[in-house]
C-alpha cells in the first residue's frame, strides 16, 4: 500500500538541490578541466570566490551543450535524432534547478546554486537554451543579422551571465553589452576554426547571403575549389571578431584586477585562434588550429601586463552587433521556426 498522506513530505527547496557546495565546486572544476583547457587556464586567474562561481556556471553550459548534441565534453557529435526532446529536458532540469529541487545531475544542481548566489534569472538561462534549440531545429543563418542572433544565444548570452557572476550589476547595460561583445568574439573565432567540423556534422554558420555573394552552391562551401572564397569569408568573420574584441577590452578595464586579467587572457587566446585561422588562408582547415601550452602562457603573461597598465586602446568603430537590438528582435519574433521541409517527391 502507498504510505498514508499524513506522513508524505514534499521535497524541500534549497540551492544546489541539496548537494554540498564544496562537492559541486569540485565537480565543476573537473568539468572545466576536461571540457576546455583554454578557459580552465584563464579561470585560474580569478580570485577564489569568483573562480568557483565561474566553474559552477561553466559546468551547466558544458552539460547543456553535451546533452543537446549527444556528445561528451565537447567531443564528436552523437546521434542527432531526438535533439528537440533533449532541449526540452534541458529546460525542465534548469527550471528544477531554479526552484532549488534536486535534478539528479550535478551540473544542473551547480547552476541552481550559482543562480541563487548571483541572481541569475530564468530569462538569462532561456537566452542560452535558445541557442541549443536553434541547432536542434537544424537552423542556419540566412543573413548577417541571423548570424548575430545565433552568436548572441550561444556565446553572447553566456558572456552576460559570466559578467553577473563576476559582480557586474544586472542593470549595468553598458558592461553587459561589453561582456556580450566578448562572447561574440569567442564565437566568431570558433565558427571560423570549425567550418570543416561543422560541415561534417551538416551544420553551417556562414550566412546564406554571404555564400550567394561568393556564388557558392548550398552545401559546397568546403569543396577545394571554393577555398579562396572560404578564406575571404573567414577574414570577414575575423574582422568582426576584432571589433567586438576591442569593445570587450573597454569593459574589462572596469573589472577588478583579477577578473580583468582573466578576461584579457581569454580574449588573447581566442583572438589568437581567430587570427591564426585567417593567416593560414586557404590552408586554415588542413589541420585544426590549436594554441599550444607555451603560447597560452605567453598570452597569460601579456594579459597580466595589459591588466596592470589598464589603458585599452579606444576602438576605431562601433561593434556593429548590438545586444539591445538583438534582444528586441528575439522578444518580438516569438518561438523559433523550424527550417522549411523539403518538398515531397512526386
Amino acid at each position: 500500500m502507498l504510505a498514508p498522506s499524513r506522513i508524505l513530505r514534499t521535497t524541500p527547496a534549497q540551492a544546489g538541490g541539496g548537494r554540498e557546495r564544496e562537492d559541486l565546486v569540485d565537480w565543476a572544476e573537473d568539468s572545466i578541466a576536461r571540457g576546455s583547457k583554454s578557459f580552465a587556464l584563464a579561470s585560474r586567474l580569478f580570485d577564489s570566490a569568483t573562480r568557483e562561481k565561474v566553474w559552477l556556471l561553466y559546468a551547466w553550459c558544458r552539460r547543456c551543450d553535451d546533452l543537446a548534441d549527444a556528445q561528451e565534453l565537447g567531443g564528436a557529435l552523437g546521434e542527432q535524432e531526438g535533439a528537440e526532446r533533449r532541449v526540452t529536458a534541458i529546460r525542465l532540469l534548469t527550471e528544477r534547478a531554479f526552484e532549488g529541487l534536486p535534478t539528479a545531475d550535478p551540473a544542473f544542481d551547480a547552476f541552481g546554486l550559482v543562480a541563487r548566489e548571483c541572481g541569475l534569472t530564468r530569462e538569462m538561462a532561456e537566452d542560452v537554451i535558445m541557442g541549443f534549440e536553434l541547432d536542434a531545429l537544424g537552423w542556419r543563418p540566412r543573413s548577417e543579422a541571423d548570424l548575430a542572433r545565433y552568436c548572441y544565444h550561444v556565446a553572447g548570452a553566456v558572456g552576460v551571465m559570466m559578467a553577473v557572476v563576476m559582480g557586474v550589476p544586472r542593470d549595468d547595460s553598458w558592461m553587459l553589452d561589453r561582456a556580450c561583445d566578448l562572447g561574440f568574439a569567442f564565437q566568431l573565432a570558433n565558427i571560423a576554426r570549425d567550418l570543416d567540423e561543422d560541415d561534417k556534422a551538416d551544420r553551417c554558420y556562414l550566412p546564406q547571403e554571404w555564400l550567394a555573394e561568393e556564388d557558392i552552391e548550398p552545401g559546397q562551401h568546403m569543396k577545394p575549389h571554393h577555398r579562396q572564397e572560404l578564406a575571404d569569408m573567414t577574414a570577414r568573420l575575423i574582422r568582426r571578431m576584432e571589433r567586438h574584441e576591442a569593445w570587450a577590452r573597454m569593459g574589462a578595464a572596469r573589472l577588478p584586477f583579477r577578473s580583468r586579467w582573466a578576461v584579457l587572457a581569454a580574449a588573447r587566446i581566442y583572438g589568437a585562434i581567430g587570427r591564426e585561422v585567417r593567416d593560414r588562408g586557404t590552408h586554415a582547415w588542413d589541420h585544426r588550429v590549436v594554441i599550444g601550452s607555451s603560447a597560452k602562457l605567453r598570452h597569460v603573461t601579456a594579459a597580466f601586463w595589459e591588466a596592470v597598465r589598464n589603458k585599452p586602446e579606444e576602438p576605431g568603430e562601433e561593434p556593429g552587433w548590438n545586444r539591445g537590438d538583438i534582444l528586441i528582435d528575439v522578444r518580438m519574433s516569438g518561438p523559433i521556426a523550424p527550417p522549411p521541409m523539403a518538398p515531397l517527391p512526386e
